[in-house]
């Protein structure tokens, strides 16, 4: 008998897809997250109140540490829907057990 190992058959392109959105989505929260949380304790702490400036209302380090990921975050997603996520074929539609011209209430 020889050891040849089975065939490894090959990934739906739906789910290499969606994986690679995935990875994507989750590069970009671990990027915001990270720059959020660092600016805001850089920044944030141990400050004396004359060295507080404000930015459109906010305390600066809101404004630069939370305000404008966020915002750049919701753009990016924006983009991220409309232009990178494909639409994948699901393949033929099974048969629907229900005919065309009838309905599923019960109208007794």
């Amino acid at each position: 008998m020889s050891d040849v190992p089975a065939p490894v058959p090959d990934e739906d392109p739906l789910l290499k897809s969606a994986r690679r959105e995935a990875l994507v989505c989750l590069f970009v929260w671990l990027v915001a997250t990270g720059y959020s949380v660092l600016y805001c304790w850089m920044y944030g702490t141990d400050r004396s109140l004359d060295s507080l400036t404000f930015v459109l209302g906010f305390p600066d380090w809101i404004f630069w540490g939370v305000i404008v990921p966020w915002g750049a975050c919701t753009i990016f997603s924006a983009w991220f829907c409309m232009f990178y996520i494909t639409d994948e074929d699901l393949g033929m539609e099974p048969e629907s057990s229900v005919s065309e011209g009838s309905t599923l209430v019960n109208e007794s």
